[in-house]
């Protein structure tokens, strides 16, 4: 009891994360997954028998570590242990430098090969003026030509909760003018006192579908100088042109008679 107050003292509270014996530790897990877990090599290998893989991958069998470690400086290699959790561990014989190395590169491979998703956000007021919706469409046109995700985000404050349907307008108006460029990935729907609506870009090789589509047009043929009607035609001409002539000497015929 503490003197002149009435009050009882507190005892001292446990140290907040303090590892106590026979406690799991909360942060354990993360701990083995953040730090890399490093091979032992060589001398660091503190079994009497092994599991040996020769340099060329053929299996050596069973043997004393003291085999293993010296065919590994024979050959001028480094005794690596993959498989400590083995019984008894699984140890092999290679370049350890040069198998860092390749692993490196392939991580470095596997990672520009990923995509990275990257989300931005832009918000607007249900009453935003034309100008302001200009500008932040302007934003929102850029981000989906850098590939990246637009998330917009429609705030309503006191009575305009009331109607969201502004709010649902001006997202499907947002929507509209980015057709060419995006497609709705999530629909607008109401999360607290906003509207929120994703837009995704269009995939590469993916047909967009408000895309224009080309015109096509249409040529007439142009007429054959030789086709079957023309030389009819030619023909008629010249044989009335002929029974012309007949005409005209029968009627010179007669008159010199």
């Amino acid at each position: 009891m503490a003197v002149g107050d009435g009050v009882p003292a507190r005892r001292p509270s446990a140290a907040v994360g303090r590892f106590r014996p026979g406690r799991i530790c909360p942060h354990a897990h993360e701990r083995h997954t953040i730090t890399e877990i490093k091979h032992r090599l060589n001398a660091e290998i503190k079994v009497p028998r092994v599991r040996l893989i020769e340099a060329d991958g053929t299996q050596a069998g069973i043997v004393q570590l003291a085999t293993a470690l010296r065919s590994a400086r024979e050959q001028d290699l480094d005794l690596v242990e993959v498989a400590p959790q083995a019984d008894p561990p699984v140890c092999r014989i290679m370049d350890y430098g040069k198998h860092r190395y390749e692993e490196d590169q392939k991580q470095k491979e596997a990672r520009k090969k990923q995509s990275q998703i990257v989300i931005k956000e832009i918000k607007m007021r249900p009453k935003i003026s034309a100008n302001d919706y200009g500008t932040k469409s302007g934003h929102v046109r850029r981000f989906l030509n850098d590939g990246a995700k637009v998330k917009a985000t429609i705030m309503f404050r006191g009575r305009e909760m009331s109607h969201t349907e502004l709010g649902r307008d001006l997202l499907d108006r947002l929507a509209e003018d980015m057709s060419d460029l995006a497609s709705v990935e999530a629909w607008p729907k109401v999360d607290g006192r906003n509207m929120v609506m994703v837009l995704a870009p269009h995939r590469e090789g993916k047909p967009r579908h408000n895309a224009p589509q080309p015109v096509e047009t249409t040529q007439e043929p142009e007429p054959e100088a030789d086709s079957d009607d023309t030389r009819d035609e030619a023909s008629t001409v010249e044989q009335s042109d002929e029974q012309m002539d007949e005409q005209t000497d029968q009627t010179t015929a007669v008159a010199d008679a």
